[in-house]
């Protein structure tokens, strides 16, 4: 049997962390800024596709030798494909740019395979809904905790998940890391994640208030987390190393969605120990919160 982890005997000291790190993701959130992508902040997007493998960095260059210093170029697929992501608010860049580049082509020649313009009111409408959707999962997310649980269990999982929420954009935006679509499907992604690790531990804490009847919150608690220890660990680890072979292998465009979930998932192991758990210990959470009203209606004698 597996001996009984003091989780919360460290809780101040995680506690501490927890709020230097936040403080920290602010900061960097809000003294930085996201660096959105084009998605959010509007421009063009070129697919171009060569005969022979083409060279990233020579097609950067070329680019800025044509005046294009803020062009993106990313492979796309395969070899001969590549993506030119760059900011404006010209509809006809795209061709302009792609008209410069099949110029320049010598014996690799460039053709176009696709040209989008996204405005700039389509991008800050897409930024709008997608920080509502995440104020609505969230919101859904207490709900159905508050039901399926009790509404302490509800908030312990809120504020687990906005920690997890801020510590991953507070490092992209430390390290500018593109937020795109792509990312923000990832922190809707972490969320999901984080909420399902935290379910195990609380599931088990309400199942061992009725087996633990003599043990006090913290020992249930500690009880608890390390009975779900081994099977957050190997869904951990597991998902970590499907994200870092995600990393390596993915390509630029997976780079900003893979990492943004590595960084969730990790944030969102912490957090489900020390966070959701230690707001249970601040909201007092007791058997008596589990036991359902009685009901005080009269019952109706049907004897004749």
């Amino acid at each position: 049997m597996l001996r009984t982890i003091n989780f919360m005997g460290v809780r101040n000291i995680a506690f501490g962390f927890t709020m230097v790190l936040t403080v920290l993701a602010l900061f960097s959130w809000f003294h930085k800024g996201l660096n959105y992508g084009l998605d959010f902040t509007g421009g063009t997007l070129i697919e171009l596709t060569y005969q022979k493998p083409a060279d990233v960095s020579l097609v950067r260059n070329e680019l800025v030798k044509a005046g294009y210093h803020e062009a993106i170029v990313q492979s796309f697929g395969a070899t001969t494909d590549l993506l030119v992501r760059m900011p404006g608010e010209d509809p006809q860049l795209g061709h302009q740019v792609a008209e410069a580049l099949q110029k320049v082509g010598g014996d690799n020649p460039a053709s176009v395979k696709r040209v989008e313009f996204v405005g700039p009111q389509v991008g800050e409408e897409l930024r709008d809904q997608g920080g509502l959707g995440m104020l609505m999962a969230l919101a859904g997310i207490m709900i159905y905790l508050a039901f399926r649980f009790q509404w302490k269990f509800g908030v312990g999982a809120i504020v687990s998940l906005i920690h997890d929420v801020i510590v991953t954009v507070g490092i992209l935006a430390y390290f500018q890391i593109t937020f795109d679509l792509t990312v923000l499907a990832a922190v809707l992604a972490i969320i999901g994640y984080s909420l399902n690790d935290t379910i195990v531990v609380f599931d088990r804490v309400r199942e061992n208030f009725r087996v633990l009847r003599k043990a006090t919150l913290i020992e249930n608690i500690n009880i608890s987390t390390t009975q779900t220890l081994l099977r957050t660990m190997a869904t951990s680890i597991s998902t970590l190393l499907a994200i870092a072979a995600l990393m390596v292998f993915g390509g630029d465009n997976l780079w900003g969605f893979s990492l943004s979930l590595f960084i969730g998932v990790l944030a969102g192991t912490y957090s489900s120990i020390y966070i959701a758990n230690v707001v249970l210990i601040w909201l007092n959470l007791n058997s008596e919160d589990l036991i359902p009203p009685a009901s005080t209606g009269k019952e109706v004698d049907d004897r004749p």
